[in-house]
């Protein structure tokens, strides 16, 4: 399967492909990285040192130009990607996961694809096609079996996460529009730079900004771990995103979830046999989506590479 996958592979969807992958093994880490320090403080550092690495990545390769000549409209774009982006879906988010379990938190953030396949019909004029639903159906299905249990009572917690996961699908949706005419990469800079001036404000009206004096050695190295896991994931989403559907992309990052199911059980040295049925559902949900979208691609030769309107 995989190496009928990879014939129908371009670009943008090797990019996409990997960010799934850094998916998984980064939602694993996280859990570890998130225990020993403050969500907040957290998620600031992160931001903060991936907007480094990618404006150090986009001067290294000379293309500061791009700085420029972007006008008022698309700064305002960036500065609107960091707010609904970069900064209040993820204190939502930590927030939630606080006042609920992790496998119902998981599964809230994991229906994303299907707000961002209705978005995208909306505003981009992307189109959803029968296989489309079919994989959708099963990843939703490969998304219950993960949950391990259907008493599912919704709080709280799991509306705050659906509030960050609807945020995030409207980002989504604007990232690709300034994809059009920007680089994967300011884009990804964009998101995470004046996501991190927004958390820092609310780190400020918070009273939390003291505790970046406290960080310690332990801390700091969790944080430069998964800082190092979103530059890849930011790097290689956003530059992947300019030639791939809005719908198809979100749907690809499912991928990961069998592979953080796999370390899971590494570490804990146990697998239930509903977490290998997830796994191949959503593995096969994704394949079906992949090849509907690459085959329709092989008709249409003409097809534009930051085009949304597949």
């Amino acid at each position: 399967m995989f190496l009928c996958l990879y014939n129908y592979m371009n670009k943008g969807l090797l990019l996409i492909l990997s960010t799934a992958i850094i998916s998984g093994f980064s939602v694993f880490i996280n859990k570890f990285g998130v225990a020993m320090n403050n969500p907040d403080i957290f998620a600031f550092a992160k931001n903060v040192v991936v907007a480094f690495l990618l404006g150090a990545a986009i001067l290294f390769f000379k293309n500061w130009q791009e700085f420029r000549q972007l006008n008022k409209k698309q700064w305002l774009g960036a500065f609107l990607l960091g707010l609904i982006g970069g900064s209040i879906p993820f204190l939502l988010f930590f927030k939630g996961l606080a006042l609920t379990s992790a496998a119902q938190g998981a599964f809230v953030h994991k229906t994303m694809f299907i707000f961002v396949a209705i978005l995208a019909a909306a505003f981009l004029k992307e189109r959803i096609n029968k296989n489309f639903i079919i994989g959708a159906l099963l990843l939703l299905l490969g998304n219950l079996l993960a949950l391990k249990s259907l008493n599912f009572s919704f709080g709280l917690g799991d509306g705050l996460i659906l509030m960050a996961v609807l945020f995030w699908s409207a980002e989504n949706i604007l990232a690709k529009y300034l994809l059009r005419d920007l680089s994967g990469s300011l884009v990804a800079w964009s998101r995470m730079f004046f996501g991190a001036i927004l958390i820092f404000v609310y780190l400020v009206f918070t009273g939390q900004t003291s505790q970046l004096l406290f960080l310690n050695f332990s801390q700091l190295g969790w944080i430069a771990l998964t800082s190092i896991l979103l530059f890849g994931y930011t790097l290689t989403w956003y530059n992947g995103l300019k030639y791939v559907p809005v719908s198809i992309a979100t749907t690809i990052l499912l991928a990961g979830l069998p592979i953080t199911t796999l370390l899971s059980a590494i570490s804990t040295g146990k697998i239930a046999p509903q977490d290998l049925w997830s796994a191949m559902l959503l593995l096969f949900g994704v394949f079906i989506i992949i090849l509907s979208f690459s085959r329709k691609r092989e008709s249409t030769p003409q097809l534009r590479g930051a085009s949304s309107t597949e």
